[in-house]
């Protein structure tokens, strides 16, 4: 498995999914809008008329055309979009659908472990090709939505990296896609800038502003406003293929790449649907092979136990893997949802560096390393607290600890969700890891499966079960109003955190868990406890901003989650249908 001088041997790799695709032809949009179209794209979208369903050799289109909209939904844009979904929209049915089939063994007692049959890719020595100039540092990396305020003041930050995101932190609304497309589009172009309404203070882009990455769905999730065939294309592809297809050649000629963060990946199979992906779209627009690079979290139970898998299937297009904890843990509760074995604390209780977290961490440091690929450590959710300097002190201190913590573990960078902690967790990383990454530590750590799957000690509180619950549903009630990433009690939540919340309580009513007072979970005190938290939320928010909020919607998808006899996959898949 030793590499060639023009990288990873190829022996035994399939090229499946690459065959090109007739390229279709689509005309024109409808009429184009009169008059010079606005640089600056509001957070929501200012939307004319709806599109018509444009079919041209079956595409079709279903969203409304809001400012600039065709500067992205552009015709040979929309042919790119065709061609990755019919090249490869079969082969993402069917790892869905193992996905399903994997997780009926779970239910029935089986456990993850590692491949028997990649045990050589484990086994033997070889590594990824090498990694840009611009992501050999990447000690602290900032992550946020992709509206345009977002955008601008992330990348003059001062954090190494800012990951632009479509997926947890981005409600998919329609607009908020779009206009991410335009506000990430208008930063390769030189337009990028802000004008605040409020203070009327203008914002552009510093001289030297963060490496740009992006993140797109995951391959669960659809894009509902564009079909082929009469078939909604993948989220993931919509917006890989619409970043890649506007921005690849400008980020080539500034000197940087199409740089991705991948997410949700369970198997090594997924991330060769990815491989194959961007050898695709590296072809049609004539890129040389290995020019996109990414980066994937590890973020599912099954992928921790195919790294090495993961980082040998991308090998030309990878730098390196995430520690993403939050899904992380989501995906732990959820794939041991029939197995009462594995029912976890309080969530506040389930902590990095400890158990089967603090496992997982260590071989991905270990695995990462050895490959010549960097370790990134997870999310630090706290924010600047407001009036409160004491909070303000304990959230910081807070990350501090987490940092310091990634940092002896082997990591060669962080994230961060607040302009502010950016300074936080650079004096960390510079005091602890002077120079740009460690990735001659290779920790002397042998983890097996039982370590992996080591339960959190811990107690299950009704404060807990109770801050679930609100957490959850203003989450939800965000989410549909089209903010994904969302301050709620001084942490930002995304969509991961509040998976694992309704997670949490779903199997904690499963089971009839004891709380540490001695209350039984049971349906009709989960009723009761949901109409007392939103009274409280109520207070909290104020009537008014409590009405004006989308609270009977989330309660109700909520509640119907929770008490479900079967555990949803993802909430936002029900969520999706709502915001459409």
């Amino acid at each position: 498995m030793k590499r060639s001088k023009s990288g990873a041997t190829r022996k035994g790799r399939g090229r499946r999914g690459t065959a090109r695709s007739k390229k279709t032809s689509v005309t024109r949009l409808a009429s184009r809008r009169k008059g010079k179209a606005a640089r600056s794209v509001s957070a929501r979208a200012k939307v004319s008329r709806p599109a018509r369903r444009r079919v041209t050799s079956a595409v079709a289109l279903k969203g409304r055309i809001g400012p600039r909209y065709r500067e992205i939904l552009t015709p040979e844009a929309l042919d790119f979009l065709a061609a990755l979904h019919r090249a490869f929209e079969g082969r993402r049915r069917r790892l869905i659908a193992a996905r399903a089939v994997r997780q009926k063994r779970f239910d029935v007692g089986e456990l993850p472990d590692f491949l028997s049959e990649t045990r050589a890719v484990r086994d033997h020595e070889w590594q990824i090709a090498p990694i840009p100039a611009d992501l050999q540092d990447r000690r602290v990396e900032i992550t946020g939505p992709v509206d345009r305020k977002m955008v601008v003041n992330a990348l003059n930050s001062g954090a190494n990296v800012y990951m632009a995101d479509f997926e947890d932190a981005n409600a998919p609304t329609w607009a908020n896609n779009i206009e991410g497309q335009i506000n990430l589009k208008d930063r390769w172009a030189g337009t990028l800038d802000f004008t605040d309404k409020e203070s009327g203070k203008r914002y552009v882009l510093g001289r030297k502003p963060a490496v740009l990455i992006v993140r797109p769905r995951g391959w669960h999730l659809l894009e509902e406003h564009l079909t082929v065939g009469g078939k909604p294309i993948s989220g993931a592809l919509f917006d890989f293929g619409l970043y890649f297809f506007h921005n690849a050649k400008a980020t080539l000629a500034q000197g940087t790449g199409p740089y991705f963060y991948l997410p949700k990946l369970e198997t090594h199979e997924e991330a060769r649907l990815w491989n194959d992906v961007f050898i695709f779209a590296q072809d049609k627009l004539g890129i040389p092979k290995g020019t996109i690079k990414s980066t994937v979290l590890i973020e599912t139970l099954p992928a921790a136990f195919e790294m090495d898998e993961i980082l040998w299937e991308l090998r030309d297009h990878i730098t390196g893997l995430n520690a993403g904890r939050w899904d992380y843990i989501f995906s732990f509760v959820k794939k041991f949802a029939k197995n009462k074995n594995f029912i976890l604390p309080d969530r506040s209780q389930v902590v990095m560096g400890k158990a089967f977290l603090g496992n997982y961490a260590a071989l991905l440091v270990k695995t990462c390393h050895r490959r010549g690929a960097f370790a990134m450590g997870g999310m630090a959710a706290q924010i600047p607290v407001k009036n409160d300097e004491k909070a303000n002190r304990e959230a910081f201190a807070k990350v501090r600890s987490d940092k310091e913590r990634e940092v002896r573990e082997g990591h060669d960078g962080t994230w961060v969700a607040h302009p502010a902690l950016v300074p936080v967790a650079r004096e960390v990383f510079d005091r602890l890891m002077p120079q740009p990454n460690q990735l001659d530590k290779i920790p002397a750590v042998k983890v097996t499966r039982d370590m992996l799957l080591q339960l959190h000690e811990g107690q299950k509180t009704e404060e807990g079960f109770r801050l679930n619950i609100r957490v959850g549903v203003q989450y939800i009630a965000a989410w549909l109003d089209g903010r994904g990433a969302v301050p709620i009690y001084n942490l930002m939540e995304d969509a991961a955190t509040a998976e694992i919340s309704r997670a949490q309580i779903w199997q904690w009513l499963k089971y009839g868990a004891t709380l540490s007072n001695g209350r039984k979970v049971t349906p009709a005190f989960f009723r009761k406890a949901l109409k007392e938290e939103m009274q409280r939320v109520k207070q909290e928010l104020g009537a008014r901003a409590y009405g004006r909020a989308r609270f009977p919607e989330a309660i109700k998808l909520f509640s119907s989650l929770s008490l479900s006899k079967n555990f949803a996959e993802f909430l936002t898949l029900p969520a999706y249908k709502l915001i459409r």
